[in-house]
């Protein structure tokens, strides 16, 4: 069972905020969060669809007919 529970490190000492769900003998894993917290990137937007029109880019009119080299399986 694992069990997350936010404490305070100082001194050599860390104080938990809430009772632990046992009091007996445990194995704990102590993170330590950085204070400093970097401001999100914003999100980027991409690529808008349509942007290559008209720039050289064109689909071939057999793009979606089936592979000679799968027509065994199909």
């Amino acid at each position: 069972m694992y069990t997350a529970i936010k404490g305070i490190y100082e001194n050599g000492k860390v104080t938990l905020e809430e009772a632990p769900p046992t009091l007996r003998k445990t194995k704990v894993v102590v993170m330590f969060l950085a204070d400093d917290v970097k401001p999100t990137e914003s999100p980027r937007k991409g690529v808008k669809i349509g942007s290559l029109a008209g720039k050289g880019y064109a689909i071939p009119d057999s793009f979606n007919e089936p592979l000679e080299d799968l027509s065994e399986y199909q």
